[in-house]
């Protein structure tokens, strides 16, 4: 694979998608931590992101959208808990969403999963991305179990190799997305983030330790 990677300038949009439509692993500032993205289709990508971050395959890997359209081709089951948190002010955001998804709706790649990490991203360039590429695979760009890091090269010089293509940029946030479960009543906090628990609390039922 030719190698993409960009040490000063920012790639255009158009790079950023050929990258990823041709299998390779793109590493780009969002909202809140700096991600690793990867095309869910593109299986030689999905397996180098996972040697990047030296994650286990058993760890499914959560799935930032455009929109809440996008959901439909996914499969994912809008409950009433996840309705009110797609219509809540930290969507888009710093929000990530565990739903149920409908196993006959949902695409090859996500047969024999029964739930989903989603989040929509607050940030245009990314939404950007997303619109002409689809639902991606992104994850913090770090290795598992590892504090995220909040500059390129401190990133880099962590990671177990170098992704195909560098967004330069800062990352908005050095907190990652809170991480709530809506395919349980009620909904389960799983992880404490960006956004706090008496914020959600005012949508839906939650838990939390």
């Amino acid at each position: 694979m030719t190698d993409l990677t960009r040490s000063k300038n920012l790639p255009k949009l158009s790079d950023v998608v050929a990258c990823l439509h041709s299998g390779g692993v793109v590493m780009l500032p969002t909202d809140t931590v700096f991600g690793l993205a990867v095309l869910p289709t593109q299986t030689l990508g999905v397996d180098r992101l996972y040697a990047l971050k030296a994650r286990h395959r058993t760890k499914a890997l959560p799935i930032m959208v455009a929109n809440a359209g996008q959901l439909a081709d996914l499969g994912v089951v809008i409950s009433i808990a996840v309705e009110k948190l797609l219509n809540c002010p930290f969507m888009p955001g710093a929000l990530t969403i565990v739903a149920k998804i409908d196993p006959q709706k949902c695409p090859d790649w996500l047969h024999g999963r029964d739930e989903v990490a989603f989040r929509i991203p607050n940030l245009p360039f990314l939404l950007d991305i997303l619109t002409q590429v689809g639902p991606l695979l992104v994850t913090s760009a770090n290795l598992a179990g590892a504090p995220t890091q909040q500059t390129v090269g401190d990133v880099l010089a962590q990671l177990t190799g170098a992704p195909d293509l560098v967004v330069q940029g800062d990352a908005g946030a050095d907190i990652a997305s809170t991480l709530i479960n809506c395919s349980k009543n009620p909904a389960v906090i799983e992880r404490l983030g960006a956004v706090s628990v008496a914020d959600l609390s005012k949508w839906v039922a939650v838990h939390h330790g």
